[in-house]
C-alpha cells in the first residue's frame, strides 16, 4: 500500500494513524473538514496532502479525492464529544456521509476500505466478545455504527472491494479529550483536588491510543476483510486503574471511590478477544503502567 486517505485524521486515532502511516513510507492525504485547525497535526502539514471537504457534501472533496485516486482509505471521522455523542442525532448525518463516502470510493476504484466500529454494537453479556458474539446496541451511535458495517459489506460484496471493521473497546494515551476519564483523574490529581469516583467494580478493555492506530493501519496494510476487535484483549477493574494512575503520581488517597453514583446505562463487563488481530502479525507495544506513565507525562 502507498497511497492511504484517512478521514477523522486530527482526532485522537487519526492524529496517531498518520503519524504511524508516514513512518511506515505511505504516502497520506487527510479530509480536512472546515474550519478544522489541524491542531494535532501542525507538525506533519508539510508531509501530507490536504484534501479540503465535507462529509456532508461529497461534491466538495470529489474531484481532489478523485485525482489523487487512493489504494485505501481508513475512515475514523464520527461525532464524538464526551457526554453527548451516545444518543445525538448527529450520528444520522454521520451515517448518511460515511455512505456517502463509501460510493465515492467506489466511484474511484480505492480497493480497500476501513472502518470504525466499536465494541458498544455488541450484545453486553459477562464474557469476552468476539468478532462472532450476537450485536444489540442500546444507542443511537452504537446503532448507526453497527448500520454502517452492515451495509458497508453488502456495497463490498457488490463491488468486489475489500471491507474490514475495527470494533474500538476502550483506549487512553496522550492528548485525550480532558473530559474522558483517564486525563480528568490525571488533571485532578495533578492539581492535587480530590476526584470523585463510581465504586469502580466496572471491568473494562483499555490500550493505549497508539496500538489502537497501530492496528487500524494493520488492517489497511494487510488488506484485511471482515470485523476485528480493536482491544489489548487484558481485563481491568475501573477501580484498579485509577488506583495504578494515583500510584504512580503518588497522590491515589485522592480518588474517592463510591462518591459518584453509578450509572444505569454502565455495563458491568466488557473486554474483547484480538486474537484474529494478532494473527494478522499486530502486536500492542505499551503495556497498561507504561502507556499510563507516558500520558501522565504528557
Amino acid at each position: 500500500m502507498k497511497k492511504l486517505f484517512i478521514t477523522g485524521a486530527s482526532g485522537f486515532i487519526g492524529s496517531h494513524v498518520v503519524r504511524h502511516a508516514l513512518a511506515s513510507n505511505c504516502q497520506v492525504a487527510v479530509l480536512v473538514m472546515p474550519e478544522d485547525p489541524l491542531r494535532r497535526l501542525q507538525d506533519l502539514t508539510g508531509r501530507i496532502t490536504l484534501i479540503p471537504g465535507d462529509l456532508d457534501h461529497p461534491e466538495t472533496y470529489r474531484p481532489v479525492l478523485s485525482a489523487w485516486k487512493p489504494e485505501a482509505c481508513i475512515h475514523l471521522a464520527w461525532y464524538a464529544e464526551p457526554g453527548k455523542y451516545l444518543h445525538a442525532m448527529e450520528n444520522l448525518a454521520c451515517l448518511t456521509g460515511s455512505l456517502a463516502l463509501f460510493q465515492e470510493l467506489i466511484r474511484i476504484d480505492c480497493r480497500h476500505i476501513v472502518m470504525a466500529g466499536t465494541c458498544a454494537e455488541y450484545a453486553l453479556q459477562n464474557e469476552i466478545l468476539r468478532e462472532d458474539s450476537p450485536t444489540d446496541p442500546k444507542t443511537i451511535y452504537a446503532a448507526c455504527k453497527l448500520s454502517l458495517n452492515l451495509i458497508g459489506r453488502q456495497l463490498a460484496v457488490r463491488t468486489g472491494i475489500k471491507f474490514a471493521w475495527g470494533r474500538i473497546f476502550y483506549l487512553y494515551g496522550p492528548d485525550e479529550d480532558s473530559r474522558r476519564v483517564v486525563p480528568a483523574l490525571i488533571r485532578s490529581l495533578a492539581a492535587a483536588r480530590p476526584f470523585q469516583a463510581s465504586s469502580g467494580e466496572q471491568i473494562r478493555d483499555y490500550m493505549h491510543v497508539a496500538d489502537v492506530a497501530s492496528a487500524f493501519y494493520r488492517l489497511a496494510e494487510y488488506g484485511a476483510e471482515g470485523v476485528f476487535n480493536i482491544c489489548s484483549g487484558e481485563p481491568i477493574s475501573m477501580r484498579r486503574l485509577m488506583e495504578i494512575i494515583g500510584e504512580i503520581m503518588g497522590h491515589g488517597e485522592l480518588i474517592r471511590f463510591g462518591e459518584a453514583p453509578a450509572r444505569s446505562w454502565d455495563p458491568p463487563f466488557i473486554c474483547g478477544d484480538n486474537r484474529k488481530l494478532r494473527e494478522l502479525g499486530w502486536t500492542p507495544k505499551n503495556d497498561l503502567e507504561f502507556g499510563l506513565r507516558t500520558t501522565i507525562s504528557w
